[in-house]
C-alpha cells in the first residue's frame, strides 16, 4: 500500500465506502455532528476540549479545515463513511499512530463517529471490516484501540465480534494528568 500521508486509500464493500473526508461532505456530516444521540459515543480524548458537537455549517466547515490541516501535518487521517444505498455520508473514521509512555504505545487509535441510526452492531462491523485488516500495515502498529463507553452496547458487541477485547489500561492524557478509559484493543 502507498504511504497513507501520500495517498489515502479508499475501501468499499456492498454497503459502505470509506474515502478521504472532503468539504463536499459538510452538509451530511452536519447531521452526524449535530446528532445529540450520537454525541456521547464520540471519542474526544486528548482533543483539547473539542467534544465534536457542530450545530452549524460554519462550525462543520471549520472542523473539516482542521482535519485537512491535520492530515497535511501527518497528525491523523480521517475518512468519510458513505452509505452506498443513499450515497450519504453517515460518519467518519479517524486513525493515527500513537507512541506514548503507556500501554497504548505503538498503537493505531481509531475513532468512529456515526449518525445515531447507524450505531448498530451490523453497520459497525460492516464499516470496521473495511479498514481493520489494513490498519496494522497502514499505521505501522502492533495494536488497534478504540473507545466504547458502557452505554455503547451495540458498539461493544460489534467490537467483541471483531476480536477486540475490553482493556483495563488507561490512555494517559497529553497533559500528563488526564486518564481516559473504556478502550477496546485488538492485537496484531
Amino acid at each position: 500500500m502507498k504511504r497513507i500521508y501520500t495517498e489515502v486509500a479508499m475501501f468499499e464493500n456492498g454497503n459502505f465506502m470509506l474515502r478521504k473526508v472532503s468539504k463536499d461532505d459538510a452538509e451530511d456530516l452536519l447531521k452526524v455532528y449535530s446528532d445529540t444521540k450520537s454525541l456521547p459515543f464520540f471519542n474526544s480524548d486528548n482533543c483539547h476540549g473539542d467534544i465534536f458537537f457542530y450545530d452549524t455549517l460554519k462550525k462543520m466547515n471549520k472542523a473539516l479545515d482542521f482535519w485537512e490541516h491535520s492530515y497535511e501535518k501527518e497528525y491523523f487521517v480521517r475518512w468519510s463513511v458513505i452509505e452506498k444505498k443513499s450515497n450519504k455520508t453517515v460518519g467518519t473514521i479517524e486513525l493515527f499512530h500513537r507512541d506514548a509512555e503507556d500501554y497504548f504505545s505503538n498503537c493505531g487509535i481509531l475513532r468512529l463517529d456515526l449518525r445515531s441510526d447507524y450505531e448498530n452492531a451490523y453497520s459497525i462491523v460492516s464499516i470496521l471490516n473495511l479498514i481493520i485488516p489494513y490498519t496494522f500495515e497502514l499505521f505501522d502498529c502492533d495494536k488497534i484501540a478504540t473507545k466504547a463507553i458502557e452505554p455503547a452496547l451495540e458498539r461493544r458487541k460489534a467490537l467483541s465480534e471483531m476480536g477486540f477485547c475490553a482493556s483495563d489500561e488507561v490512555v494517559k492524557g497529553n497533559d500528563g494528568v488526564s486518564k481516559y478509559n473504556s478502550y477496546f484493543v485488538k492485537l496484531k
